[in-house]
């Protein structure tokens, strides 16, 4: 297979992004270059978040409306799947792809890295899926493979009148509430849950899942509800 080149003469248009770092995906002979988008990309979405540790989803529900939180939406169990290449380029520079399942409907998501802070705060581009099963084929196909599932139940909730918001995440490996919005927010809120900066959470659930494991003295795999 020959490799894959830009045509000459083909500029990538500077209005739509800033080439900040490319990360080179190894495929067989060919060389797939992802160029980490910038703030003037259409739908890059900046996420900043924490996750606080809730000793069950009763107990996050009550937090939660003590605090002036009301429900958003229905409960819903979602089914994670995320994709690196066999070098795990992607982990390796901070960044997520992730294909999440929601009541039939599914939606890509690309994460780049996280700025350094107390919040997570990195760049988000999503967008909705038709055919899950013809992406994950179109994704194997440029040199990806699903390399961590993992499964969670969610509810949203927001305060009336405010933009930010938090959510109920039920695991297989315990309760969180994770609180989105502006840092100065986040920190609003933490506090009327009962919080301090102290119990903020930055890591993934990949992250927290494979300190479980090692907690719990057994092998990683994929962090699911048993069945």
């Amino acid at each position: 297979m020959p490799f894959l080149a830009r045509p000459e003469r083909l500029e990538l248009p500077t209005y739509w992004f800033e080439a900040s770092r490319s990360i080179h995906l190894s495929y067989g002979r060919a060389t797939i270059a992802i160029i980490q988008s910038c703030m003037t990309a259409s739908g890059v979405h900046r996420e900043t978040e924490i996750k606080l540790p809730v000793g069950s989803a009763a107990a996050g529900r009550r937090l939660l409306r003590k605090a002036g939180f009301r429900a958003a939406g229905r409960r819903c169990f979602e089914d994670n799947v995320v994709f690196d290449t066999p070098q795990t380029a992607l982990r390796r520079a901070g960044c997520l792809l992730r294909l999440r399942t929601v009541r039939r409907r599914s939606v890509l998501t690309f994460k780049g890295p996280a700025a350094p802070g107390r919040h997570k705060s990195r760049d988000e581009i999503e967008t909705p899926v038709a055919d899950a099963s013809a992406l994950q084929a179109i994704l194997q196909r440029l040199g990806f493979s699903p390399v961590f599932r993992y499964q969670k139940y969610r509810t949203e909730f927001a305060m009336p009148g405010q933009e930010g918001l938090a959510t109920l995440d039920e695991t297989p490996i315990g309760c969180f509430i994770e609180v989105e919005g502006s840092p100065a927010w986040i920190d609003r809120a933490a506090a009327a849950l009962g919080f301090t900066e102290t119990d903020y959470i930055t890591a993934s659930y990949g992250r927290l899942y494979l300190d479980f494991c090692a907690r719990q003295g057994v092998p990683p795999g994929h962090m699911l509800f048993p069945q």
